[in-house]
């Protein structure tokens, strides 16, 4: 394991799997944004947001809050924490 060189913690080995998750296109926006803000890969923010998450914890700052609210509203994002059990996928559209 290598050292984190900013906090000298060591870094863990796990393993990664492909998947092949359905999101709503205007959060994978705004996480691709947010990802490519902070120099990270789309699934390194996940993983970052999920493990604090299952702390109870906030995954992102003040001044990553202002950036999302920024991007939400650039991406049209006008669904909050209340719509997330009430999402229903719109019939596709037909070419």
């Amino acid at each position: 394991m290598r050292k984190r060189a900013s906090t000298g913690e060591q870094r863990r080995r796990i393993e990664r799997v492909q998947t092949g998750v359905r999101i709503e296109k205007r959060i994978l926006l705004v996480l691709k944004a947010m990802a490519a803000a902070h120099d990270l890969t789309l699934g390194d923010l996940i993983e970052g947001i999920v493990l604090h998450a299952f702390e109870g914890k906030a995954p992102f700052g003040a001044g990553s809050l202002e950036k999302i609210a920024a991007l939400r509203a650039v991406y049209h994002l006008d669904l909050t924490a209340a719509d997330s059990h009430l999402l229903v996928e719109a019939p596709r559209k037909k070419h």
